[in-house]
């Protein structure tokens, strides 16, 4: 790899960090090709991303970003899992590590606030950004639906009390 590619994966690199809201730091260790792929598809689902990078070039990207305090986590095998959702990254890989020996995660970060392993595993319970808002809709909803059902029962309750008068004064003609 020559000075310019080289460039040009730190500024790639660099913007995919500064685009995300959290960044977390896995060590993986003799992974496949197909369990690789597998995860990335898994991470892309989630709308997040997953790169296998050099300590070297990831160290040179995080230089000028909210995330540089993680520099000490790059050591020894390490990939990185981004995600602007703040959930998305930490959840997948969070979850693809326990089924898979062969990725542990170290740390990460939040907006630039350093988290350890138990700090990540935290995040990755959260409910994703997603799941938030439809929760929130369905706050939202409810009191709407409530308040249809209510105006709408004294008219229904008018209706069959005319409906009532009516059948009685049938009966009695």
């Amino acid at each position: 790899m020559n000075r310019s590619e080289k460039a040009e994966l730190i500024e790639t690199l660099q913007s995919t960090f500064n685009a995300s809201s959290t960044i977390v730091v896995a060590h993986q260790v003799g992974m496949t090709v197909v369990e690789s792929s597998d995860l990335r598809g898994k991470m892309r689902e989630a709308g997040a991303g997953f790169k296998v990078t050099k300590n070297r070039i990831a160290k040179l990207a995080l230089k000028g970003t909210r995330f540089e305090e993680l520099e000490p986590l790059f050591a020894g095998p390490t990939a990185v899992g981004t995600s602007a959702d703040p959930v998305a990254a930490a959840k997948t890989l969070v979850d693809y590590a326990k089924g898979n020996d062969k990725v542990t995660i170290v740390g990460g970060s939040m907006d630039g606030k350093i988290l350890d392993k138990a700090g990540v595993e935290a995040l990755a319970k959260m409910p994703s950004l997603d799941e938030l808002r439809g929760t929130l809709v369905g706050l939202l909803q409810a009191p709407a639906a409530k308040v249809a059902r209510v105006t709408q029962a004294p008219a229904g309750k008018v209706a069959r009390v005319i409906k009532a008068r009516e059948d009685q004064l049938q009966q009695g003609s």
